[in-house]
C-alpha cells in the first residue's frame, strides 16, 4: 500500500495495517454470536416476537447515539477515543452474554454493542480521512472490506467451535477480541485539533443535503433487511429443515465469504466503471429475489446456495450507498454527516427485525419475507428514480 496524505494525515504501511486489524477484531467481537443467537435463544425457549426484540436492540442505542456522537467528534475534532470506546463496549457487551446468558442477558448485551457500533462513525472518517476525494469510494469499500474480513473470522470460528464451547464459550472469545482491539487502539496517532473549531449550527447544516438523506434511507432498507434475513431468520428457517448447528454456521460463512469477495469487488476499477447508478437499482433488485426465494427453497443446500445473494448487498450495496452519502460532505462535517446516516440505517437494524417476527409469529415467515422484497422493490424504483431526477437537474 502506497502512502496517502489528505489533511496532514499520514498512514506508513504499518500504521495502515494495525488499523486495519483494529477493525477487524472490532467486528469480529461484534459479530462471533450472531450466526448461533436466534437458534440458541429459540432453544432456550424465547419466542419469535421476543427474538425479534433481542436482534433490533442492537440498533436502538445506534439510533439514539450515532447522531449525538457524530456531532461531538466533529465539534472536538478528535476520533481515537471514540474509536477506543468503541473497542472495549465490543467486549464489555459480551460479559452481559456469559453472565446471563439467556432473552433478557441478549436484550441488555445487543443494546451495549449498539453502543459500540455507533462509534464507528469514527472508525470510519479516521481511515477515509487519509485518502483523496478521488480514493475515497475505493478507501469506502476497502475498510468494509476488513470490516467484513473481521465477520468471516468470527463466524468460521464459531461455526468450529459453539458444539464444543456453547454461547459461553464463543462469547468469551468475543470479550478478548473486543479486549484486544483496544490495547491496539491505544497506539493510534492523531494529530492535534483544537476543540470547539466547527459551530454546532455550522455541522447541523449538513441535514439539507438532500442525497445524504436519500442514500440514508437507501441504507435503512439494505441494513434492515440484511440484520433481519441473512443473519437472523435464515438461520431459523435452516433449523427449521433440519439443520445442524454446524450447517448453520456455514451458512453464516457462506453468506460472509461472499460479502467480503463482493467488498472486494466494489473497491475494484471493474466495479467503478459501471457506478453506483447501475449497482445500486441491480443489487436491491437481487435483495428482493433473496427475500422471494429463502421461504419458499424448501430444502437445505439450496438455502446454502442462496446466502451468496445477501454478499453483494452487504459487499456493493453498503459501499455504495455509504460512500455516495459522503459525496457532498465539507471534511469537516464528515463526522456529523456520518452520524446522521448511521443513525437513520439503524431506524431499520431496529424495526425490521421486530415487525418481521412480530409477522412471522401471526401470518408465517413466508410472509414477512416478502413483505422485506417489497420493501427492496421500493429500495430500487427509488434510487432510479433519484438518478434520473438527478441527471436532468
Amino acid at each position: 500500500m502506497k502512502e496517502q496524505t489528505l489533511n496532514h494525515l499520514t498512514f506508513t504501511r504499518k500504521q495502515e495495517i494495525r488499523y486495519l486489524a483494529i477493525v477487524s477484531l472490532f467486528w469480529f467481537a461484534q459479530y462471533v454470536y450472531i450466526p448461533y443467537q436466534t437458534t440458541f435463544l429459540t432453544a432456550s425457549g424465547v419466542g419469535s416476537a421476543l427474538i425479534g426484540m433481542v436482534v433490533g436492540a442492537y440498533g436502538i442505542s445506534q439510533l439514539l447515539l450515532r447522531f449525538p456522537i457524530g456531532l461531538c467528534a466533529d465539534s472536538v475534532g478528535r476520533h481515537k477515543y471514540f474509536i477506543m470506546a468503541g473497542a472495549l463496549a465490543s467486549g464489555t457487551a459480551s460479559v452481559f452474554r456469559v453472565l446471563w446468558c439467556n432473552g433478557t442477558g441478549f436484550l441488555i448485551a445487543n443494546l451495549f454493542s449498539g453502543l459500540a457500533s455507533a462509534m464507528w462513525i469514527s472508525f470510519m472518517v479516521f481511515y477515509t480521512n487519509h485518502f483523496s476525494a478521488q480514493d475515497q469510494q475505493a478507501a469506502t469499500s476497502r475498510i468494509v472490506l476488513f470490516n467484513n474480513f473481521g465477520m468471516l473470522l468470527g463466524f468460521l470460528c464459531s461455526t468450529l467451535s459453539y458444539r464444543r464451547i456453547g454461547m459461553a464459550g464463543i462469547c468469551m472469545l468475543s470479550i478478548c477480541a473486543g479486549l484486544l482491539a483496544f490495547l491496539l487502539s491505544v497506539r493510534i496517532k492523531e494529530i492535534h485539533v483544537k476543540p470547539g473549531m466547527h459551530k454546532i449550527g455550522e455541522l447541523l447544516s449538513v441535514c439539507k443535503i438532500r442525497s445524504l438523506w436519500m442514500f440514508s434511507f437507501l441504507a435503512l432498507i439494505q441494513q434492515g433487511i440484511q440484520l433481519t434475513t441473512a443473519m437472523s431468520f435464515t438461520n431459523q428457517i435452516l433449523k427449521n429443515l433440519g439443520a445442524s448447528d454446524g450447517i448453520v454456521g456455514i451458512s453464516s460463512v457462506i453468506y460472509m465469504m461472499s460479502s467480503v469477495g463482493f467488498a472486494a469487488f466494489a473497491a475494484s476499477g471493474a466495479c467503478s466503471r459501471k457506478g453506483p447508478r447501475f449497482w445500486i437499482p441491480l443489487v436491491f433488485t437481487v435483495v428482493a429475489l433473496y427475500c422471494v426465494l429463502v421461504p419458499a427453497a424448501g430444502n437445505i443446500p439450496v438455502l446454502l446456495l442462496l446466502q451468496i445473494l445477501p454478499g453483494m448487498s452487504t459487499g456493493i450495496l453498503f459501499s455504495f450507498t455509504t460512500s455516495e452519502a459522503m459525496k457532498q460532505i465539507p471534511a469537516g462535517s464528515k463526522s456529523t454527516a456520518m452520524g446522521l446516516f448511521q443513525a437513520v440505517y439503524a431506524v431499520g437494524m431496529t424495526t425490521f427485525p421486530i415487525f418481521t417476527g412480530a409477522v412471522a409469529s401471526e401470518a408465517g415467515m413466508r410472509t414477512g419475507y416478502l413483505l422485506l422484497a417489497g420493501i427492496a422493490c421500493l429500495g430500487s424504483v427509488g434510487a432510479v428514480i433519484f438518478y434520473k431526477i438527478r441527471q436532468h437537474n
